[in-house]
């Protein structure tokens, strides 16, 4: 058994299945099942005996094919019949039959006769004869009742197959014919003067095949019915419907099984297209363009218009309002805000922000608040990751879940602009593959992120240590005031406190304090609003970008990997149908 190796058909059959594999769940099955049967059938073919070259007969009833087969091979192998069909299983007429037993198995052609040149009573000085002698050695010799050949004698093979009529009534005579029109190497098809224009031979099988014009020969049989003025007509005839099957190069050869007339040149071009050896790698190569256009149907060539960084921006803006990425922004300032002034208001007065519950809390996203995660649990733990808790945001509410759904197709019709249907629809599918998840994801997204909860200010120390001490000083007045008004009940004599411009020192104290304290305070809530916004600024810069990420890992890239495969398709497509 030989097996031939063409580079180019190799390259080809590879784009096909890589262009079959990109495909799957984008393109039709029905284009991806012939893609995949053409790889494999190429596979089947090429493993078998590339040296012979299979040439096969098909017609319809009445167009004389099996008297032309006998009259081709010169041996009454078909039998025939002008009025019904007479062949119902596949007919083989074999020269240099070394190899051809497994690709006839292939083919399950069973009725095989392996001939050496023409029988007796054919014309044996032609150029058929002469072909056969060149390309397929000389007569072989019997020995022992066994037929054997020289070495160098049988440097390849041919095979013409006599087959079953198309438009039998016969269901399988006809699966028949179409399982081997997709097998064959050659195909001629064999038609009369009366029916070379029906409908069922022109768009059940030569439309289908036109891309097989490199390997299909056209007969028009029985001319010596027609008056030889009219041969030149009828085939000119033929030739323009042909032309309209897309078949214009195709040869069309006039010939008379009766007569004879005509069959030498049919002889020496079959003989020429099996010399050539070339037969088996242009139809396997027709199959694979053939399927090439099929996958290629619906492309219309358009390039997508990809992940842009104004697209990924605008999803991102949408999701983080989806997300509720606002709501947690101004929790982070009202709570920065509730701690600040907890930290630098009057310290006798603080006890009246205890009553606010801080807003973070109540979100769930101050860490090492939860009482659930354990006091006694070491820190580090599993269960100290904040991937594993959910915040307490709000549910989301209709709008939010349509502005994410919309943000969704927004971005898939965006960066699939411009490429087929198909291939925008799984684009689409794509952006939303994570949809379901996408909530959970942004929520982790928010839980995981930094917010700088429960980290004041550097400035916060000092301002509260300077309360502490205004505080200490009012405290320290009015004990020194007290101790002054309780020796003078008990009618102690104590000294006069001192004073400072007639200001007795511990009122000083007592009402500058408190004086200190609270314009303290209030000059420091300014201060504390301006830092709030500031870090309700860089928690949004965080929570953005933590969105960011999600909506880059759970949408651009799928989205972008869709674009890329779509990419090599179209790369596997060209190299596959020959454009490049």
């Amino acid at each position: 058994m030989t097996t031939h190796r063409d580079g180019p058909l190799d390259h080809k059959l590879a784009a096909l299945e890589t262009a079959a594999r990109l495909g799957e769940g984008r393109l039709s099955e029905e284009a991806l099942a012939t893609a995949r049967h053409v790889v494999e059938r190429a596979g089947e073919r090429r493993r078998l005996s590339a040296d012979h070259t299979v040439v096969g007969f098909f017609g319809a009833t009445g167009s004389g094919k099996s008297s032309l087969f006998n009259a081709v091979t010169g041996h009454p192998l078909a039998r025939a019949a002008a009025t019904r069909p007479t062949t119902s299983e596949p007919l083989a007429a074999v020269w240099g039959a070394e190899g051809s037993e497994p690709l006839l198995d292939w083919l399950e052609v069973s009725h095989r006769h392996q001939l050496d040149g023409p029988a007796a009573g054919a014309e044996p000085s032609g150029p058929w004869s002469r072909l056969l002698r060149q390309r397929w050695g000389r007569p072989r010799e019997r020995q022992g009742g066994r037929t054997t050949s020289r070495q160098g004698d049988q440097p390849g093979g041919l095979i013409l197959l006599d087959l079953p009529d198309f438009d039998s009534i016969a269901v399988r005579h006809r699966e028949i014919v179409t399982r081997l029109a997709g097998q064959v190497d050659v195909l001629v098809w064999v038609v009369d003067p009366q029916k070379y224009a029906d409908a069922a031979l022109h768009r059940e099988f030569l439309e289908p095949l036109a891309a097989h014009r490199g390997v299909t020969l056209v007969v028009l049989n029985q001319i010596d019915r027609l008056a030889e003025a009219d041969v030149e007509t009828v085939t000119a005839s033929l030739q323009g419907i042909l032309a309209q099957d897309g078949l214009a190069r195709v040869p069309v050869y006039p010939a008379s099984a009766s007569t004879g007339a005509g069959l030498e040149p049919l002889r020496s071009a079959i003989a020429e297209v099996a010399a050539r050896r070339s037969a088996v790698s242009e139809r396997l190569l027709s199959d694979v363009r053939t399927a090439a256009r099929a996958l290629g149907a619906g492309d219309a060539g358009g390039v997508p218009a990809g992940v842009g960084t104004g697209d990924e921006a605008r999803l991102v803006d949408a999701l983080t309002e989806a997300a509720g990425v606002n709501t947690v922004v101004r929790a982070v300032q009202r709570s920065y805000r509730l701690e600040g002034g907890r930290r630098t208001g009057w310290p006798l007065i603080r006890w009246a922000t205890r009553l606010r519950q801080d807003p973070l809390r109540r979100l769930g996203l101050r860490r090492g608040d939860d009482p659930r995660r354990g006091m006694n649990r070491a820190p580090g733990t599993a269960t100290d990751d904040p991937r594993l808790h959910r915040s307490s945001l709000p549910e989301r509410s209709p709008a939010q879940r349509a502005q994410a759904d919309g943000a969704l197709r927004a971005f898939a019709e965006a960066t699939g602009a411009g490429a087929p249907d198909t291939w925008r629809s799984s684009i689409r599918r794509a952006a939303r593959s994570h949809a379901n998840t996408l909530p959970d994801e942004l929520d982790q997204a928010i839980t995981s992120t930094d917010l700088a909860a429960g980290k004041g200010s550097w400035w916060w120390h000092v301002v509260n240590l300077l309360q502490w001490l205004a505080l200490v000083a009012v405290l320290a007045g009015l004990a020194w005031l007290g101790v002054l008004a309780l020796a003078g009940y008990l009618q102690f004599e104590v000294p006069p406190a001192p004073d400072v411009e007639g200001f007795p020192i511990p009122t000083l104290l007592v009402f500058g304090g408190l004086a200190f304290g609270l314009l303290l305070a209030l000059l420091m809530a300014p201060l504390v609003r301006l830092g709030a916004r500031n870090r309700a600024r860089r928690a949004r810069r965080r929570l953005r970008a933590a969105v960011s990420a999600v909506a880059r890992q759970r949408v651009a890239e799928p989205v972008t990997e869709e674009i890329e495969r779509y990419g090599a398709f179209r790369e596997a497509l060209a190299a596959a149908s020959g454009r490049h």
